[in-house]
């Protein structure tokens, strides 16, 4: 099973952006998505954005990650 992860863009360099994973920060690829701009919502998988989605889906994505973990992790 594949995962992918949601986080906000909050600079970009060329073909790569700094993705804010809820206070986490990482530095991914974003060839894929030529039109990503800082602010966006993007899907991040093997260190590369493979897609946008909404803020709401990534807020819920991200809570429902979080209730997952806690779940396995009491």
């Amino acid at each position: 099973m594949c995962l992918a992860y949601p986080g906000k863009i909050v600079s970009i360099d060329k073909q790569s952006g700094e993705i804010d994973f809820d206070g986490f920060l990482k530095k991914v690829n974003l060839m894929l998505l030529p039109d990503a701009k800082i602010g966006d919502y993007v899907l991040v998988h093997a260190g590369f954005a493979i897609s946008k989605t909404t803020e709401k889906e990534a807020k819920d994505t991200l809570a429902a990650l979080k209730e997952v973990q806690n779940a396995l992790y009491r």
